[in-house]
This record gives structure tokens, C-alpha cells and sequence, in this order.
């Protein structure tokens, strides 16, 4: 009798989101860890370690990192929109541009679209992998990306404490909110979202 053959794994790619990683770090590791120059280390620090730690713990096929890149336009439509959001602090904006370089020194590809969002690029990218037989491992502290979560997208984000990641799948989404990941955007759009 001939054995049927299990379907081959797909290969996996990693998404980082740069932006919400790097505010996650900054605020999460003391404003004391600084280079012998008195140049602010702890995004870029926490950065590279939570970088690390995914290729280290999903070992994926491929990554990439998406940065914003400028004003996605969404101010216009709707002054409000993160309007409650206070302005980036210089310490964290000079640390954008050496994370920036830890992305590049280990050969991993930035995208980023002139007016379009981290998140936005991400959505995209995910699309474009699962429409190539690709899963993608999102790695973010946004939670608005849990909308992105299916059978073949997860996103890993912080627990409680700075390195501690939590994968959700599309039963952690249900279990958190009650709803599917497709619901989320209903959901947050009823409930409201800071």
C-alpha cells in the first residue's frame, strides 16, 4: 500500500515592525543604559535583543523589518487620529537611526513606503507571502496587527515583562477578545480605540 505523503511545510517569514519594537524598548529598558559617550543605547539595545531572540527562537526562512515613513495621511482625514499621541522623544529618534544600521549589519531587508505606516507595509507583505505559499510570524507590540492573524499569520508580541513574547494564533485572539481576528476591527471600531 502506498503511504500518502504529508503536505510539505511552508517556509516562514518574519515581519518585524521596527517603529513598535523600538517605542517598546525605549520605554521598557532604563534611560540609564547609554554608550561610553553618554549616547542612548536602551531602544536600540532592546531592539537588538528582541530581534535576536525571534530569529533565534522561530528560525525563519526569511525577514524583514518595516519602518513608517512619513505622515500616512490618516491626520487628514480625521484630525483626531493619534492625536493623543505625544511627539517621539530625541533620545528615541536618535536611536531610530542605529537601529536602522543593526537591521542592515545583519543583512535584513527594510521596507518602508513614503507615507504608509509600518503596520500597513506589514499587512501588505503578509498578503503578498501567504498568496506564495509563505507563513508569516509578525513581531510586534501592536495589537492592532491581531486583525492579520489566520491560519497561516501569527503575530509574537510582549507579555507582561520586556522579553517575554507571547504568540498569538487565531485561538489566542478569540480567547483575549471574545471575537475572530477579522472581528477586531468591528470590535475596536464599537468599543473605541485610543
Amino acid at each position: 500500500a502506498r503511504v500518502p505523503m504529508s503536505p510539505p511545510s511552508r517556509p516562514t517569514l518574519l515581519l518585524v515592525d521596527g517603529h513598535a519594537l523600538a517605542y517598546r524598548a525605549y520605554h521598557a529598558l532604563p534611560p540609564t543604559l547609554t554608550a561610553r559617550d553618554g549616547e542612548p543605547t536602551n531602544a536600540t539595545f532592546g531592539f537588538a535583543s528582541m530581534l535576536i531572540d525571534a530569529l533565534r527562537a522561530h528560525a525563519p526562512d526569511y525577514a524583514a523589518v518595516a519602518f513608517d515613513k512619513g505622515r500616512s495621511g490618516r491626520d487628514a482625514l480625521l484630525p483626531e487620529y493619534k492625536a493623543t499621541r505625544t511627539a517621539m522623544d530625541d533620545a528615541l529618534r536618535l536611536q531610530m537611526a542605529r537601529i536602522e544600521e543593526v537591521v542592515e549589519a545583519f543583512g535584513i531587508p527594510v521596507y518602508q513606503v513614503e507615507g504608509w505606516e509600518a503596520d500597513d507595509v506589514i499587512a501588505t507583505l503578509a498578503d503578498q507571502a501567504d498568496a506564495q505559499g509563505v507563513d508569516t510570524l509578525i513581531v510586534s507590540g501592536d495589537s492592532d496587527l491581531f486583525q492579520l492573524v489566520d491560519a497561516h499569520t501569527r503575530v509574537v508580541t510582549s507579555g507582561r515583562r520586556f522579553g517575554d513574547p507571547v504568540v498569538y494564533d487565531v485561538a489566542r485572539v478569540e480567547e483575549r477578545y471574545g471575537v475572530t481576528p477579522r472581528q477586531l476591527i468591528d470590535w475596536k471600531g464599537i468599543k473605541g480605540d485610543p
